[in-house]
């Protein structure tokens, strides 16, 4: 997968960017902690009182079906953002409840179950969970 700066960057040149779009980009490339659509909005709204809930929800569906940003599923009630798009993966833990990204390939198993269930897989979303280092 690309790096998201460079997705959002070429997809912006085509689409008009909006000041509320860049805020809502910008608030998860600055809280960098895999953010939930709360946790953005109430960074946003700080810079831009004017905005709304509603603003910011719909902006991070649209960012997330663009490829701009990782929709990385829903952990402890809430979905996660990431601003990351690069390979790497999740790990959550069990006990501060943060996410923290885990890097490695698994492009063998990838091609391993495209062969034998004879499927083409585009995309994939691979969470481990455990302890983090602090925790452990």
């Amino acid at each position: 997968m690309p790096d998201c700066l460079s997705v959002i960057s070429a997809k912006m040149e085509k689409k008009r960017n909006t000041v509320q779009r860049q805020l809502i980009f910008d608030s998860l490339r600055e809280l960098n902690i895999h953010a939930t659509a709360e946790q953005v909005y109430e960074h946003v709204v700080l810079r831009h009182p004017s905005i709304s809930k509603a603003t910011v929800y719909r902006n991070l569906s649209q960012m997330t079906a663009a490829g701009e940003i990782l929709n990385i599923g829903n952990f402890y009630g809430s979905t996660h953002f990431d601003h990351n798009c690069h390979d790497h993966y999740h790990m959550i833990c069990e006990k501060c409840r943060r996410i923290h990204d885990v890097s490695g390939t698994f492009a063998d198993v990838i091609s391993r179950i495209e062969k034998n269930d004879e499927i083409e897989i585009t995309n994939y979303i691979l969470s481990f969970y455990g302890l983090c280092r602090d925790c452990k």
